[in-house]
């Protein structure tokens, strides 16, 4: 039997913030350039929802078709904006761009009156993107209509909140789009 004190039921356990063993001192952590690029790659293919292959080949489509007074980065933009699962979520018909990839492959979305179940189908200027009229009285979509009058989307895109459609009257810009990656480095971690 051991006669330690706190064998008993009496002495609660302390329980410290921290893991057993010698403590070590905090070091910043600096990042290679490379990790620097992976993570704002990261962080682009998440925000838009794409697969590594696919991301990768948008990426290089654009590498190799940009004219030279274009940005890729606005071309990249432009690009990944105009997909039919991201108008459909910046229409405010979905509440997040994987709803809106499901939306659009569960064949709910029609461009220019008919069916498109394709997430990566590229909308042009003057496309109309809608919900379709038999998906519209769905319980997903019967609340859709007030929801989206205080809805606004950018200025790219017209939204007809009664008819549950919308039109591409412009092309997207990089201030609108606003995305949450240095693009550059997305560039250069493709260019090795």
């Amino acid at each position: 039997m051991k006669s330690d004190k706190c064998a008993s039921a009496k002495c609660p356990m302390v329980r410290k913030p921290y893991p057993p063993g010698p403590k070590s001192k905090k070091r910043m952590r600096s990042f290679s350039e490379y990790a620097k690029e992976l993570r704002e790659k990261q962080k682009l293919k998440r925000w838009y929802n794409l697969k590594e292959g696919q991301f990768g080949r948008y990426v290089k489509s654009v590498l190799n078709t940009r004219k030279r007074s274009e940005d890729a980065a606005v071309v990249l933009v432009k690009v990944l904006e105009s997909r039919l699962d991201n108008i459909v979520f910046r229409l405010g018909f979905a509440p997040s761009r994987n709803a809106a990839r499901k939306i659009v492959s569960h064949r709910h979305v029609t461009v220019n009156d008919k069916v498109v179940n394709i997430p990566s189908f590229s909308a042009k200027k003057g496309d109309r993107v809608g919900i379709k009229v038999m998906s519209s009285q769905k319980t997903l979509f019967k609340n859709l209509p007030a929801a989206l009058k205080k809805h606004k989307p950018p200025l790219w895109l017209e939204l007809n909140a009664e008819k549950l459609e919308g039109k591409v009257i412009g092309e997207p810009t990089i201030e609108e789009a606003a995305p949450p990656a240095e693009i550059s480095s997305i560039f250069e971690f493709y260019s090795k």
